[in-house]
């Protein structure tokens, strides 16, 4: 028997078993175990082919045309069998999994607030019952308002105390909400009572405790005669609403460029009732927000009588009260979009 002979012999034989195994196999896993032994880069049709270049040459067209043929029907075979185990597979899952179209439907998950919008809502709802109205001023802000008609004059250090992100030029995107207190105060007069809830933003590196965007709330009072015993009363007022009497509070002195004197408000640990743990560092009390009895300097710049007029400020960081509230040690829970934790609230 020539070589000719023996090679299409051998090539009709591979054809005549893989075909009869596809008919055989009756699972996916089969299939490509046939293919594999048949069509992959060491099987059988795929190494004759590649013993054609051993033939005269006269001999080549005719035999790859028969090599070719014979590989092609088994593919086409293959890929047939294929799609119809496939088929065969869904149907099955589909009778596994049959719906009763009779059984009541399931509720779908309900929309509900952000914990930031939660705790933003209920800040500004406790102010609002105190008599204060909202007011809200934009993201972008020039120099003037975000700094300088807040006493930060352009050498001034504390403007170092506020990474900023600049648009260009004299625009920045606002690094507090106090801004809009200076424009309140050039469109109305004394007595001016509001609080000003937005997002604020600061070029900080992102850890469990900062974050580069936060909510903050600033309020601002003014009339003839306003004290820092009424600011202590206003504040103390929040406090045990938010947190409950159980809460004690304290006023340290500090200092911002915009109020003076000026004060942080801290609160007994919520986590360890003033005992001290880590979240408090130990000491038994968390800062929550900064206030202040307006610097006459902020009232020169919009035209108020400092001889005539006082007030106080304050502002507030949402996220780190809602951080607080909820006893949650990292603030970057609250910009992640995970769902099973924003479910709990």
């Amino acid at each position: 028997m020539s070589n000719t002979s023996r090679f299409e012999q051998s090539l009709k034989q591979a054809q005549k078993e893989a075909l009869l195994k596809i008919e055989q196999t009756s699972e996916l896993e089969g299939l490509e175990q046939i293919r594999i032994k048949y069509l992959g880069r060491k099987g059988i049709i795929t190494s004759l082919l590649k013993s054609l270049k051993d033939f005269p040459e006269k001999e080549r067209p005719a035999l790859g045309k028969l090599s070719n043929q014979i590989k092609k029907q088994v593919e086409e075979v293959l890929l047939r069998k294929t799609k119809q185990l496939k088929n065969g597979e869904i149907a099955r899952r589909g009778e596994e999994q049959f719906f009763d179209y009779t059984l009541p439907g399931r509720k779908g998950w309900e929309g509900r607030l952000h914990p930031l919008t939660q705790i933003n809502e209920k800040i500004v709802e406790i102010f609002y019952g105190m008599g204060f109205e909202v007011a809200r001023g934009p993201d972008v802000e020039t120099d003037y308002y975000n700094f300088s008609a807040l006493n930060f004059p352009p050498d001034h250090p504390a403007r170092d105390m506020q990474d900023t992100f600049y648009v260009k030029d004299d625009l920045l995107l606002r690094t507090h909400t106090s801004p809009v207190q200076i424009r309140v105060f050039e469109k109305r007069k004394p007595p001016v009572r509001i609080i000003a809830p937005g997002r604020c933003y600061r070029n900080e590196a992102i850890n469990a405790r900062s974050f580069c965007t936060f909510l903050q709330v600033e309020g601002f009072y003014v009339d003839t005669d306003v004290t820092f015993a009424d600011l202590k009363g206003v504040l103390s007022a929040f406090v045990w609403e938010l947190f409950g009497r159980d809460v004690a509070l304290r006023f340290r002195a500090s200092f911002f460029p915009f109020t003076e004197p000026s004060a942080e408000v801290d609160i007994s640990c919520v986590i360890c009732g003033g005992k001290g743990c880590s979240v408090c560092k130990h000491r038994g009390w968390l800062e929550i927000l900064g206030a202040g009895m307006i610097d006459p300097e902020v009232f020169g710049a919009v035209g108020y009588d400092p001889e005539i007029y006082s007030g106080y400020a304050f502002g507030m960081g949402v996220d780190r009260i809602a951080m607080l509230k909820y006893q949650i040690d990292d603030i970057r829970l609250f910009y992640e979009n995970d769902l099973k934790f924003l479910r709990q609230f």
